[in-house]
């Protein structure tokens, strides 16, 4: 059996050395257009950066080794133009001259293109960088060591544009990011994107939000947004996301769906037979909705590099789906989501409520502990966890957990129940993941009914009393302009002083407290919600409708 694979990074390779390792008798050829195979590309920021320093430490595996230890045939600098299914062949272009490459079995692993938005200036401007493999990372560092940049303006504010930031800043460059959604981070949502913005200003990062760039001028000097705000740059870095590398695709009749991704089934076999596909490339089922999506991510491709082999011999290990779990560091803090955000779950009319948890990522008593802040997104009938996105210290296991939960089809009833590791250094008795999960279930269980930040306005003209539970030295730091305030350890002895007719929202600082107001109240006959996340999270989003005194 003769397999050829294109594409020779993460889901490529990995099916080409599972596939040896399955079968020693087949002819394994991977093509790959860059001269690179095996490369770590989520590690180019930190090589940008210096917190990698040696170059090498990128490279995996060479064409050699890769030769030697599994006996396959890896070609550089080889780009596959066409695909011809009915003669089982390729047409590959090598040193300027195209070449016929024949094939039993073909799997299409090419992985994703930077998006290039067509902006007038743009295509002339020699300062425009994007940043996908290695030759990508050496001429950016190029260009900014034989230039003399100064300035720096990522287009675009999404995970790797943060990365990014981060990495010029720590080479001395003066770093802006020009973002079209109204937040940083645009798959996650924004109270929880807000944080990590506020960390990108303390660090020295410009960030401008809302706008999109319009045009580029001065030979790439100056770009010019929507609302025709300036913004003067040595260097751009395109950052505004990829798309399916199927251009070579568009004359083979393989059938290609969202945003030109290769639509295959569950075992990876595309329209075409003989043909399968893997990673950033392919279209995939996202498991939460059950609707289609990309998700260019290294660790499903290399789950399904490793199952697509396992199908070719016989094994059936069929695509279960992805649910996006992805992570990123900003300076001091980190930013990590799994599966569907609230802007998607609106998007699908699927039924949900939100639970923000705030607290520390190990034992408050414990030295060094630093804070985190989780939200779960479920099905207040079913319990079905759509998604999870957390902001802070630890918050990657607990993620992790949660990705696991949604991927196992657990429900709120399970989190309470998961035995997680404890002691002080590490977490809580009661870790993030288990108090989230019962946040959730009180309000399955009718327990406490909340309302989300962006619902504070809303509840308040329908008439809602906001009452502050907090203590005296807290609203010092911060306060709602329109609150009432009975600290909590008083409000069974001040009843008195509320009307029993008057609907109230409770709020404390992170919606702790609030909730044992909320039970208190309620059990005295009162019509009382909870402000999700409390004060914390609203003056986060929004500080300046809040009064500092």
């Amino acid at each position: 059996m003769k397999v050829v694979i294109v594409g020779g990074v993460a889901g490529g390779m990995s099916a080409a050395t599972r596939l040896r390792r399955l079968d020693e008798t087949a002819e394994i050829i991977v093509l790959e257009q860059g001269p690179y195979v095996s490369f770590a590309n989520c590690g180019l920021p930190y090589y940008l950066s210096g917190e990698i320093q040696d170059r090498a430490d990128l490279i995996v595996q060479t064409p050699a080794k890769l030769k030697q230890r599994f006996n396959i045939d890896v070609r550089v600098n080889q780009r596959v133009t066409a695909v011809v299914p009915d003669q089982h062949q390729l047409s590959v272009q090598v040193a300027g001259q195209t070449v016929t490459e024949s094939y039993d079995k073909l799997i299409l692993a090419p992985g994703a293109v930077p998006v290039v938005p067509d902006l007038p200036g743009l295509a002339t401007a020699p300062n425009v960088s994007v940043l996908r493999n290695i030759p990508d990372l050496d001429r950016l560092m190029a260009k900014l060591s034989t230039t003399g940049a100064r300035t720096v303006t990522l287009v675009g504010g999404g995970f790797i544009s943060l990365e990014m930031a981060e990495a010029l800043r720590r080479r001395g460059l003066t770093v802006t990011i020009v973002e079209q959604a109204s937040h940083v981070l645009p798959p996650l949502d924004e109270e929880m994107a807000a944080g990590i913005q506020h960390t990108l200003t303390q660090q020295g990062v410009r960030v401008i939000t809302g706008q999109a760039v319009a045009s580029v001028r001065d030979n790439g000097r100056t770009l010019v947004l929507a609302d025709e705000t300036q913004v003067q740059t040595d260097q751009i870095v395109l950052a505004v996301g990829v798309r399916p590398a199927t251009d070579f695709l568009a004359t083979s009749g393989i059938h290609l769906g969202l945003r030109g991704g290769i639509e295959v089934d569950e075992t990876y076999q595309t329209s075409a037979p003989d043909v399968y596909a893997v990673g950033d490339a392919i279209v995939v089922r996202n498991q939460v909705s059950g609707q289609p999506a990309l998700i260019s991510l290294a660790s499903p491709a290399n789950r399904q590099g490793r199952q697509v082999a396992d199908n070719l011999i016989g094994l059936p290990h069929h695509n279960r789906g992805s649910v996006g779990t992805a992570i990123v560091r900003v300076f001091d803090t980190a930013a990590t989501m799994t599966g569907l955000n609230e802007a998607a779950l609106q998007a699908q009319q699927l039924p949900y409520k939100a639970a923000h948890y705030r607290g520390s990522d190990h034992a408050d008593y414990f030295p060094g502990a630093q804070s985190l802040l989780l939200k779960l997104l479920f099905n207040p009938q079913s319990g079905e966890l759509y998604g999870a996105q957390a902001v802070g210290h630890g918050v990657d296991k607990r993620i992790d957990v949660l990705a696991t939960a949604i991927k196992g089809h657990l429900t709120v009833a399970d989190l309470p129940e998961l035995e997680l590791s404890y002691a002080p250094p590490f977490g809580s008795a009661k870790d993030p993941v288990n108090l989230v999960g019962e946040m959730a279930q009180n309000i399955m269980d009718g327990l406490s009914d909340n309302r989300q930040w962006h619902e504070l306005k809303a509840a308040e003209v329908a008439g809602r009393q906001l009452l502050d539970v907090r203590n005296p030295t807290e609203l010092a730091a911060g306060r709602f302009p329109m609150a009432i305030n009975i600290p909590l350890d008083q409000l069974r002895d001040r009843l008195s002083e509320l009307d029993p007719q008057q609907p109230y929202i409770v709020s404390c600082q992170s919606g702790h407290r609030s909730y044992v107001a909320e039970r208190i109240l309620k059990q005295h006959g009162f019509d009382v919600v909870n402000l999700d996340g409390g004060f914390a999270l609203y003056q986060t989003v929004r500080p300046d409708e809040v009064l500092d005194d």
